[in-house]
């Protein structure tokens, strides 16, 4: 049973990922700053990923609330949500 807890967690690499809590399937989302960003930000990277997921999940979460998001099926099977 997949875990219902998320975590946002820095990669060795740099990388931010947001995956399940205890779980070792792939991110859920991934975001890498470029190493021009990283020196603007200095060492807030952390933080400005997690307001990042934060407003995309408050959009999602809007949007689906408005009906402007539509579910489609990838050839798989699996759904995926499109805007």
């Amino acid at each position: 049973m997949a875990s219902a807890f998320l975590e946002i967690v820095e990669l060795a690499n740099g990388d931010i990922v947001l995956q399940r809590a205890e779980d070792e399937g792939e991110p859920l989302v991934v975001i890498r700053f470029s190493e021009e960003s990283r020196v603007y930000l200095f060492d807030a990277t952390l933080e400005v990923a997690r307001v990042m997921i934060q407003a995309g999940m408050q959009a999602a979460a809007s949007m689906a609330e408005q009906g402007e998001l539509e579910l489609e099926q990838y050839e798989d099977g699996q759904s995926r949500i499109l805007h």
